[in-house]
């Protein structure tokens, strides 16, 4: 179960919750679900019950202990306990975890997480000539042709003839309202990248916000410790890549199987389709009626920092899970350790996929 469909089925929740007189609020059109934070059990936490609180006139827990019978019963759902002023802590059905897993490796990084939802919108992006603004715009082209659309980079002109160039994308627009028109403006390079090489000098444009100036240093991305985003992500793929040779090499192979308990790296794999869809916002496109707006909004711009911010939160959770993936001395191989073995397989697999969109490479030696 994803992110999306599980927003889905506590949207489903409060419908029927609702239908039934419980509650007297209109159903809100999403529900946020996100990994539990600190205090929180289970595999997701939603803030639903505290968004209808007040406009259901009542407190936050009376909301949740109303939603919570609603969710309990839903397929693919094995528990939900209420933590904090009324967080609904939700933990799925480990057969919807091993799906998941075997879902990854089936599809693998060219395919997971990708999708056709946007197949026929054009998207224009219309970029200065800068270097951080083309390397951008070039990862959201990637990102937003991921989930099915067709995106033109267009090269900003001088300022003067910037009016007269926008008239004339805007009467292109009027005629063909599948395409839309976007301008990719980050904080600019302080310094030119490129004597990082091409992957660090990537990396240090990419990873920070769109609003925050990049630190363009060889002491930040080229130095191989821990404190590198960069180097920790692209060791965490080398290392899933070298515990699958090394589990060939002991006679077993991986097996997606029960989830491994307390770790965060379930629910970051599951949402990785969802940070991937980030770059095209959520509404209605034109055109289409299919759910999907282009990017517009800062916070769509800011998608490949977002997917670059997420590589390293799998990197750091799968590196925890490494340490008891393979069998000990003596010890044989178990359904625990094929099933670990499958979920670090998984976890390489969205890194390389990431990184490819990042256009960086994931070395399986490192």
């Amino acid at each position: 179960m994803t992110p999306v469909e599980l927003s889905r089925t506590v949207l489903d929740a409060v419908r029927r919750a609702v239908d039934a007189g419980e509650l007297r609020v209109d159903v809100p059109e999403r529900a946020v679900v996100a990994p539990p934070g600190a205090g929180g059990v289970g595999d997701y936490a939603t803030n639903i019950a505290l968004q209808l609180a007040r406009p259901a006139g009542q407190p936050p827990l009376r909301v949740a202990e109303l939603l919570r019978p609603h969710l309990v019963h839903a397929d693919g759902i094995t528990g939900v306990e209420i933590t904090g002023p009324g967080f609904l802590n939700i933990r799925l059905d480990q057969g919807v975890a091993a799906a998941l897993v075997r879902r990854i490796l089936d599809e693998g990084p060219a395919r997971y997480g990708h999708s056709d939802a946007l197949a026929g919108q054009v998207y224009v992006l219309r970029v200065p000539y800068e270097v951080r603004a083309e390397v951008v715009a070039d990862v959201l082209a990637r990102m937003v042709a991921s989930q099915g659309a067709r995106v033109e980079i267009r090269q900003q002109k001088q300022q003067k003839q910037q009016k007269q160039q926008k008239q004339q994308e805007q009467q292109t627009l009027h005629k063909d309202d599948t395409h839309e028109i976007f301008d990719v403006r980050p904080v600019p390079a302080p310094q030119d990248p490129t004597p990082l090489g091409p992957d660090a000098a990537r990396w240090a444009l990419l990873h920070p916000a769109p609003s925050d100036r990049p630190r363009i240093t060889a002491a930040d991305h080229l130095v191989q410790r821990e404190g590198n985003p960069l180097f920790r992500v692209r060791y965490a793929h080398a290392r899933t890549r070298a515990v699958v040779r090394n589990a060939a090499d002991l006679g077993f192979t991986s097996e997606p199987g029960a989830a491994e308990p307390r770790t965060p790296l379930l629910p970051l794999l599951t949402d990785y389709p969802r940070i991937l869809a980030t770059a095209t916002g959520t509404g209605t496109a034109k055109g289409t009626g299919t759910t999907a707006t282009p990017p517009p909004r800062p916070d769509a711009i800011a998608a490949p920092a977002r997917l670059a911010r997420h590589l390293v939160a799998v990197a750091d959770a799968v590196l925890d899970l490494l340490p008891a993936t393979l069998p000990r001395g003596d010890e044989k191989p178990t359904a625990a350790h094929r099933a670990r073995l499958a979920l670090a397989e998984a976890a390489g697999t969205v890194l390389a996929g990431g990184l490819s969109l990042l256009g960086i490479d994931a070395p399986d030696h490192l």
